[in-house]
């Protein structure tokens, strides 16, 4: 019976690899995985690691590897449907019944592997011998030795068309072109894909060779210089990644995984001691390979050549991650010096400058926030609204909620810092009531206004009135928080007079001369003035510009999840266990926002007291000095 590999995989991810293998191996917690005896060999010190999120078990003693079904084989002495049946039993699943299509397919499949393995054997041949003597003087010209050579399979296919076809004539013609090795032409013969080219085999996580990639000996024009095998029933460029075979294994163990642009930057980094690289197929890292190097790594670290189109690789692949990107996955980049490639720099300067390179990488907000940046002047306030424009695309197209939100919220803030950038700061003396740098206080007429905008006495709620009190008393922040304060009047009419008039009245709010905002200004007091630092006289305003921006970021978020909550509420009949997971989430994530302001309440009511402890003890000394 031939399952396909969406349902094995769909079996898999129902079952607790360390569930399955704690009923007969006693394991122990190691950070996110598990740790035990090997119990494929005898030994004292704990090497057999289960690893939950990857659905895989290993053993760096013996190197036993695998997953669920391969645990029910070999521990429980199963055939494989056997183990698949009795996994499913658990899982709730049914197996699929026989299907005859799925057969057929299966025995094509096991017949193309038979091919590309014929093939890969007539293509070193070949380079082993006379003719391949030009092929073999290239690899000499790019530093390979005899040993990389053999390791990675390098061929020599020879530039004639029917080659192939008499050299494989065991096979069928029709299995040859279906795997890609003959180009099938109306009324013609078909010939080889592959001709007067240096080999590479294309393998799959078990090794076998599904694909070649050719390079030709001199640049032509008009001629590609790589060729890739097309997609066939065994190969899928766009879930394929180069030597994954082998990177998987070095990656257990550097907890890591390199991306490089092309296959001789892989070899030219394993060559150099970096074992755990791969690379795509020449084309842009797809999400089915950004989900194959997750499994590897939490955090892959993408190399490109240090040129444009380098460049260009890097931001397609940020592009195609950050809808995916979710809690502890996500990815990170190196850009090489301008105009070279990983094996220029380990030739230049040795693979100390690619490892050097590799131990600090560039996360992916990062690499965003300095592309568009850098993509073209910001001299007019066009050019800047562009820029912000773009900022928040990026930040639109994550799917998780809370990253696409803390995204939006570090971008936004490098945005405010580099198109308003903060005035000169003073020094700031702690204890002292009037600072340089406060607040300053608006006229009368100001605050009689911003009374009015505001609604009178009574607003929404506390955080919400804190939020707004909090921008009048530090005007130099509305700008920053220009998005939130527009997308709150927009989910609430009562707040879009009070919005607006911060934003009409920004620099005038910021006129100088003048002393902070209180209540003797006849302005409204927040409801629990000692509660958030940004409305204290004597607050370092670097602390309180943090917690303002903080609190702008809890205000905006809350409503939505109040929407969220009760969205999926509505969802219970249709979907009640994602719905209620859903809402348990939500609910989760609004208790830490109210368990946040009160850690903001407390710290705030700490700094108070600390500072009534410093005045009294002055005062008390001023005091004493009086009565000598």
């Amino acid at each position: 019976m031939a399952l396909s590999p969406e349902w094995l995989d769909q079996l898999k991810s129902r079952i607790t690899l360390s569930a399955l293998i704690q009923r007969t191996v006693k394991l122990t917690r190691a950070g996110r995985e598990w740790k035990a005896c090997c119990p494929f060999h005898s030994e004292k010190t704990p090497s057999f690691y289960v690893n939950d999120q990857k659905g895989f078990y290993h053993c760096f003693g013996c190197q036993q590897h695998g997953g669920a079904i391969d645990w029910m084989m070999e521990q429980h002495g199963l055939e494989f449907m056997d183990a698949v049946k009795e996994l499913a039993a658990e899982a709730g699943m049914d197996v699929p019944a026989p299907d005859p299509r799925s057969a057929q397919r299966a025995e094509k499949r096991a017949g193309l592997h038979d091919v590309m393995a014929a093939a890969q054997e007539w293509f070193v041949r070949n380079l082993s011998s006379d003719g391949g003597a030009e092929a073999r003087g290239y690899l000499e010209r790019r530093g390979l030795d005899a040993h990389t050579i053999r390791r990675f399979g390098f061929g020599w296919a020879p530039d004639d068309k029917q080659a192939i076809t008499k050299a494989l004539s065991q096979f069928d013609e029709r299995l040859l072109i279906e795997a890609g090795l003959l180009i099938e032409v109306e009324n013609k013969l078909p010939y080889a894909r592959f001709r007067g080219r240096v080999m590479l085999p294309i393998q799959d996580a078990r090794e076998r060779v599904t694909a070649f990639g050719g390079r030709i000996l001199q640049d032509r024009d008009g001629v590609a210089k790589y060729l890739n095998s097309p997609d066939t029933p065994l190969f899928d460029k766009g879930r394929t990644l180069y030597n994954i075979h082998r990177a998987a294994a070095a990656s257990r163990k550097t907890r890591r995984v390199v991306v490089a642009e092309g296959y001789m930057d892989v070899i030219a980094m394993a060559v150099a001691g970096i074992e755990d690289a791969v690379a795509p197929m020449g084309t842009a890292l797809t999400e089915g390979q950004i989900e194959l190097l997750w499994r590897m790594a939490d955090k892959p670290v993408l190399c490109f050549d240090g040129d444009k189109a380098g460049t260009r690789a890097a931001m397609r692949a940020a592009e195609r991650a950050l809808p995916l990107l979710r809690p502890g996955h996500s990815l990170q980049v190196v850009q090489l010096p301008g105009g070279m490639d990983p094996d220029d720099l380990i030739k230049k300067d040795g693979p100390q400058a690619m490892a050097k390179l590799l131990d600090a990488p560039k996360p992916l907000l990062d690499l965003v926030w300095e592309h568009e940046r850098d993509a073209g002047p910001l001299t007019s306030p066009e050019d800047k609204a562009g820029l912000k424009a773009r900022l928040l695309e990026h930040a639109d197209a994550i799917q998780h909620p809370d990253i696409r939100s803390l995204y939006r919220r570090e971008w936004l803030d490098r945005y405010g810092n580099f198109a308003f950038p903060p005035r000169p700061k003073r020094d700031f003396k702690p204890g002292s009531r009037f600072k340089p740098d406060a607040p300053q206080r608006t006229s009368p007429e100001v605050v009689a206004a911003l009374r009015k905008a505001s609604g009178g006495h009574v607003m929404r709620d506390m955080l919400t009135t804190s939020v707004l009190h909090g921008l009048a008393r530090h005007p130099g922040e509305i700008h920053r928080h220009a998005d939130a304060l527009l997308g709150l009047a927009a989910a609430d009419a009562s707040l879009a007079q009070a919005v607006d008039f911060l934003l009409d009245r920004a620099e005038s709010l910021e006129a100088p001369g003048v002393s902070p905002i209180s209540s003797s200004d006849n302005l409204p007091p927040p409801p629990d003035k000692a509660r958030f630092s940004f409305l204290m006289e004597g607050s370092d305003p670097g602390a309180a510009r943090e917690d303002l921006a903080e609190a702008v970021s809890l205000l905006v978020e809350r409503p939505a999840l109040e929407v969220a909550i009760a969205a999926a509420t509505r969802r219970f009949d249709s979907d009640p266990e994602g719905a209620f997971a859903e809402q348990q989430r939500l609910r989760k994530r609004k208790l830490e926002i109210d368990s946040r302001l009160g850690q903001m309440a407390r710290k705030r009511a700490a700094s108070q007291a600390d500072e009534d402890q410093d005045t009294a003890s002055v005062d008390g000394q001023a005091a004493e000095q009086e009565t000598d």
